[in-house]
Parts: structure tokens; sequence; C-alpha cells
């Protein structure tokens, strides 16, 4: 893993962006890209006062699970991940090599695997997918406070 905070050193009276990239290589470095979530997401609280849920900080990571895990799965070489705070959610971020746009399969309770993009998409309150001149980007959120109204998700009504 190629970690680099974008925030150290800063000084905190300044406007600038919450957030967090690294590369990972290797099918091993799913479980760093968890824990960089998870040390993310208690920065943000800890060190900037946003309130992130108990439910925010488990979505949040196994959403990096997925998106990690097939990045590494589906692309030849190493993937991205950038994490920010946005209008009080948390972006996820991950670039690969391949064009090759995800497939979301139909939901089917028979169906052994393959499941992670449908968690993914029920769990996120956004996701998108963007071709770039090399490779795509994945973009999801995941609201930091849980909604009064009950949606475990944060989706507007």
């Amino acid at each position: 893993m190629d970690a680099a905070a974008q925030n150290e050193g800063q000084d905190p009276l300044v406007d600038r962006p919450i957030s967090a990239g690294a590369a990972f290589e290797g099918s091993a470095e799913i479980a760093e890209a968890r824990d960089m979530a998870r040390d993310f997401l208690t920065s943000v609280q800890a060190v900037h006062g946003l309130p992130v849920s108990s439910r925010a900080m488990g979505m949040v990571q196994l959403v990096v699970s997925e998106l990690v895990t097939n990045a590494r799965k589906y692309a030849p070489g190493p993937c991205l991940l950038d994490l920010e705070i946005v209008e009080g959610a948390v972006q996820i971020s991950v670039w690969d090599s391949s064009t090759t746009p995800p497939s979301v399969q139909a939901a089917d309770p028979q169906r052994i695997g393959q499941h992670g993009l449908e968690i993914v998409m029920v769990v996120c309150q956004d996701f998108c997918v963007h071709r770039e001149p090399v490779g795509k980007r994945i973009t999801a959120s995941v609201q930091l406070a849980d909604d009064p109204g009950g949606d475990p998700a944060g989706r507007q009504r």
C-alpha cells in the first residue's frame, strides 16, 4: 500500500477537503483498504469533529472491501482508492485499469456469490461508473450520520 493522507500537517482553520488516498496491488491489501477506511473515518470524527454513525463506519468498510476486491480481481495492475468527505457523506472512489464496466446481476437469492455490487448499490446513496482515458473509476457515497427518517442508506425520499 502506498498511502497519502492529504491533510497531514495542514492548518485546521483553512477550509480544505478532508480526504485520503492509497494504491493497492495485492489481494492481501484488501484488508489494508478496509483498515484505511476505518482509520480515515475515525480521524474524521476525532480530528474534524464530524459525526460518523456505527452504521456508516461498517457500510464504508464493506463498500471499500467490495470495490477494491472487484478491482483487484478483474483488472490488471494496481487500483487506487480515494476517500473524501463531501456534504455529510464519504465519497468512495476506486480506479482500476480495466475499461469493462462492472456487471450488476439481477437479484437472485439462489445464486452463490457475486452479490457484492448488489449490496453496494443498496447501502450507498450514490453509485456511478466513469470511463477514464485509462480504465474506469467507480464512485459511491455513504452518509456519515444516520437518517432520522429511518432509511439506512440515508436516501432522500
